[in-house]
């Protein structure tokens, strides 16, 4: 072989590493970009969740006032009950 031929084979190599290094640089970079955006929808769906968690944890905070105030309400009619029927006995 020639000079020229190793020259040849040298720059072959050479083309085919960096088209290979480009192409694997692109095939990670696309692969990168989708990642981020499915996490961004995954923490999008999840901010969705918590504020509806936080408003159902309000919700049943609010209605669960409102049950100890009907059951304190029955706690007294109940004792004024049982004082009226020891009185008649």
């Amino acid at each position: 072989m020639s000079e020229h031929d190793w020259t040849e084979v040298v720059g072959a190599i050479g083309i085919f590493a960096f088209l290979i290094s480009v192409v694997t640089v692109t095939v990670v970079q696309i692969a990168k970009t989708r990642r981020a955006r499915y996490e961004a929808a995954r923490a999008d769906d999840y901010r969705r969740l918590a504020e509806t968690a936080a408003q159902a944890q309000a919700e049943n905070t609010r209605l669960l006032a409102a049950m100890d105030g009907r059951l304190g309400g029955m706690e007294t009619r109940m004792s004024t009950l049982e004082r009226v029927l020891r009185e008649v006995d």
